[in-house]
């Protein structure tokens, strides 16, 4: 089975006040305003993420807030769920999410951190990309399970979204 993976980082946070913890950053206005762009570009290369697993800190569940209008728009209404594992996760993490996604889905969004977030990418497709707030990957494999395609270097790297260059 095709499968279609899209590892995003969050959209921009605030530094505004420094005596809140780093999970509970909120996104500043570049990153109010980027992540739904992302959104919309991935709606129109027709990318269209069936689940959503995001880390549980606030700058990634606002920049889903911002992202989920687009695609509701676009008739897609991914589940979401937020794990307190994808927080500054690694691939290990990332596998046992994914394994635990149902075989039946094909595309899935994972909305985490860095620098975690480019190990898996260059875990997954052999390719080194270096992922500012709000670029997303764009990665194609293939496998009966989740888990069977979690090959190194199994995965093509279609294409990088970054907000500044839409």
């Amino acid at each position: 089975m095709n499968r279609r993976l899209i590892v995003m980082r969050h959209a921009k946070s605030s530094w505004a006040d420094g005596s809140m913890s780093d999970h509970e950053r909120p996104l500043n206005e570049r990153g109010r305003r980027e992540a739904p762009e992302v959104a919309n570009k991935l709606v129109e290369l027709e990318w269209f993420p069936e689940v959503i697993l995001s880390s549980d800190a606030k700058r990634t569940l606002e920049t889903w807030k911002h992202m989920k209008p687009v695609f509701k728009d676009a008739d897609c209404s991914p589940i979401r769920h937020k794990l307190a594992e994808l927080y500054h996760a690694g691939m290990d993490e990332v596998v046992d999410a994914l394994t635990d996604v149902i075989d039946d889905i094909e595309c899935v969004l994972l909305l985490g951190h860095n620098p975690g977030w480019e190990d898996v990418v260059a875990y997954l497709s052999g390719v080194s990309v270096t992922m500012t707030t709000a670029n997303a990957v764009l990665l194609e494999g293939e496998g009966d399970s989740w888990q069977e395609a979690l090959e190194r270097g199994s995965w093509q790297l279609v294409e990088v979204i970054r907000p500044r260059e839409l």
